[in-house]
């Protein structure tokens, strides 16, 4: 889709390398940190595939790679993601020479898009791998086009690939045309110009492989471990390129001569259409093959047996004292793996611990470490462990086990305990919060970020500095919190707010929000409780994100062993003033969503928001995440209000990619430490919703079913 402008003196290969390879590094930043290489090539555009051209094959599940090219006139940036072994997905930034878009006057200009591709098709002995995609799908259509392609391995690191290509793919020496399909190039200002797709972020059905249709063929041949040749017959003609005066179309044979630096890591070389010489480097990293080796931690105690006999003893119910030993001794052992008790309660038969985790980002790791202090720690005689995971006070879930089949199947596989685990709802089941819990402080100083990307003078801005986080935890549900940021260098209010159009400027005022280096982040009472079965509660009143302050409140429906939930949040909020300080402006608005929530197993997860947004406009969001065992997140949103793709301004609706990286998968040691973005391809009005902390669903169902099911194979660990 479109994106928007920017007027510079500088060189356009100054200003293209720039501003392209910033944005890029930044979107690729985390995709380095494993070991070997992708066996996947990568094109242009930062698809699978030969050149410019997509093959049929797919990257190996769940690899993202992020691709940076140049050649003069057009500088790329991608990051595609294997979202299934059949699905992908690819976002794209483009900077090109001005000159392609006459209208806009400008040296150089940006454009955003999306693709999506699916193999049909897997290859066989005789049959070949067949895919089909649509590229640039729901933007200005600078790179839109679709295809069908098929690719066959003939022997060891050498096949072929061939297809029909429509739109851009369509555009050289096509055979047939099928349908109608306008064209995009008219004569404007005394030459041939292309013709952009109004504000961008539209789907074009109408057009879907419609139009000229256009074969295209190539080779891939890895001639070791280390190089790899491809050559294509290109059906993309570079028609707005050529007409724009900075590429001639010369000849339809690319060629690419590419390196296996290791490491994740390629470059490479290409000629296209005998006119431009080009370089590509391309890195690529697997959420579910971690950069390190796992396991640093140190090994868990072993589980003591009781001999025959001991489960009997009850001499030690009747001894004075006996509880603050067995509390001393619980504490002892659960220090041993930096776990805390947050409660106790002991009968002669019977124990539940309430369990605060703050190190192991997997959660069942964390159940059966504690499940190893309670069995080594713990009179004999009781037999039946509940371990209630505590998170931001709220009892999460119980889970119980027995303490013979903790004793019997130590050494055997995580599935025979998980066979034996009980999972069940908290409510009603929670013993007292020790008395030393509340109230507790705690506070912190650390480095922040905040990012800002794709605005109308420059792609990618951000601050630098410091935050400090604290908050009184004044009893199980009531705490005090807030976040205060001092920018030590930055540029986030230079990008220049937009008060035009006719929705509520609600987040397009935002660099004004940043113009003093000291704001208040956030400040406010929050509740949070879960005073029923399946019910959970949150409640906060304040200053509740940089923009806004109000009041909050929000009710989850989620039984621990269901993989659906349901959720109704509202909010009444005003905008604060631009200091970030403690006044408010003159909009106010009532904003709030019924969702529903369904986690599909294996990690993948959808939700559904419907209702009322920051501008008082009113529609759905729907987002798609993969949750990979070791916490990586990666997903996408998008939301579609009432708005008109005409009042929405550039972009035609919000939506954005966003992904989660665990610490511990880089240092292979556990924590429950994370890096999280969004990247949205522009932020506008429409569809905006509120930032507020601790929304229920992300509190609670890490410690219900599908969650500890996926990571139950570290429970022994």
């Amino acid at each position: 889709m479109n994106i928007s402008k920017r007027k510079s003196g500088r060189p356009l290969r100054q200003h293209l390398m720039g501003t392209i390879a910033t944005v890029g590094c930044l979107i690729g930043a985390s995709a380095h940190a494993g070991d070997g290489s992708s066996e996947t090539n990568y094109t242009i555009w930062g698809t699978p595939g030969l050149i410019t051209l997509p093959d049929a094959y797919a990257a190996p599940d769940a690899e993202a790679a992020s691709t940076f090219t140049y050649m003069d006139g057009t500088a790329t940036a991608a990051l595609t993601f294997q979202f299934t072994d059949r699905i992908s997905a690819t976002f794209r930034f483009a900077g090109v020479n001005g000159d392609i878009n006459p209208y806009q006057g400008q040296d150089t200009y940006f454009d955003r898009s999306f693709d999506v591709r699916y193999r049909i098709l897997d290859e066989g002995r005789y049959l070949p791998s067949v895919a089909i995609g649509l590229q640039d799908f729901a933007g200005t259509g600078l790179y839109s086009g679709e295809y069908v392609v098929a690719s066959k391995t003939i022997s060891p690191g050498f096949s072929l690939t061939g297809g029909i290509g429509f739109g851009r793919l369509g555009s050289y020496n096509p055979v047939t045309t099928i349908g109608d399909r306008p064209s995009r190039l008219i004569s404007e200002l005394g030459r041939r110009a292309y013709q952009f797709s109004g504000t961008g972020g539209n789907f074009n059905f109408s057009n879907y492989f419609r139009g000229d249709v256009a074969p295209f063929a190539g080779m891939n041949w890895a001639i070791n471990d280390k190089w790899r040749l491809v050559a294509e017959y290109s059906s993309d003609a570079f028609d707005a390129e050529e007409d724009a005066g900075f590429f001639k179309n010369r000849t339809p044979i690319n060629l690419s001569l590419g390196y296996d630096l290791g490491r994740d890591s390629q470059i490479s070389a290409y000629f296209l259409n005998g006119d431009k010489f080009g370089v590509q480097a391309t890195f690529t990293i697997n959420p579910k093959h971690p950069g390190m080796n796992t396991g640093i931690e140190e090994a868990p105690l072993p589980i003591r047996k009781r001999a025959p006999g001991e489960a009997d003893l009850l001499g030690w119910t009747e001894t004075e004292g006996v509880e603050k030993t067995i509390r001393k001794n619980i504490q002892n052992g659960l220090d041993y793996d930096d776990l805390q008790m947050a409660g106790l309660e002991v009968s002669a038969h019977e124990a539940t611990l309430l369990l605060k985790n703050a190190r192991f980002d997997y959660e069942p790791q964390a159940i059966g470490r504690a499940a190893r202090a309670m069995a080594n720690q713990l009179p004999y005689s009781i037999e039946t462990f509940h371990i209630i995971p505590v998170v931001n006070g709220i009892a999460t879930s119980r889970i119980t086990f027995k303490r013979t089949d903790l004793e019997n199947l130590q050494f055997n596989t995580s599935k025979a305990i998980h066979d034996q685990m009980v999972l069940s709802d908290a409510a009603g089941h929670v013993p007292p919060f020790d008395k030393d819990q509340f109230p507790d402080f705690s506070w912190g100083f650390s480095p922040y970020m905040q990012p800002g990307y794709f605005d109308v003078h420059r792609p990618f801005r951000a601050d630098f500095g410091l935050r400090l986080r604290s908050a009184l935890q004044l009893n199980k549900n009531f705490k005090i919190a807030g976040s205060a940021t001092y920018r030590l260098v930055g540029d986030l209010r230079e990008s220049g707010p937009d008060w035009g159009g006719v929705v509520p400027p609600v987040r397009t005022l935002g660099p004004l929000f940043f113009d003093d280096p000291f704001g208040i982040e956030s400040l406010g009472l929050y509740y949070l409780g879960h005073p029923l079965k399946n019910i959970y509660v949150r409640a906060g009143v304040g200053y509740l994100e940089n923009m806004y302050g109000g009041v909050s409140g929000e009710v989850l429906w989620k039984p621990v062993n269901s993989p659906l939930a349901l959720g109704v949040e509202v909010a009444h909020v005003k905008q604060r003033d631009f200091d970030r300080l403690f006044g408010f402006r003159d909009y106010e608005a009532t904003t709030g969503h019924v969702s529903a929530y369904y986690d599909f197993g294996n990690g993948y997860f959808a939700e559904l928001d419907v209702g009322q947004y920051l501008a008082e406009d009113r529609g759905a969001t729907l987002l798609l995440q993969r949750t990979f065992d070791n916490g990586w997140v990666i997903g996408g949103f998008a939301t579609k209000t009432n708005i008109s793709a005409e009042d929405f301004g550039e972009g035609s609706f919000d939506k954005g990619i966003m992904f989660t990286m665990p610490l511990g998968f880089a240092s292979g040691k556990p924590s429950r430490t994370s890096f999280s973005e969004v990247i949205r391809p522009l932020q506008r009005n429409g569809g905006a919703k509120l930032g507020v902390r601790d929304r229920l669903y992300g509190q609670v169902q890490e410690y219900h079913r599908t969650s500890l099911d996926n990571e139950y194979g570290r429970f022994w660990r």
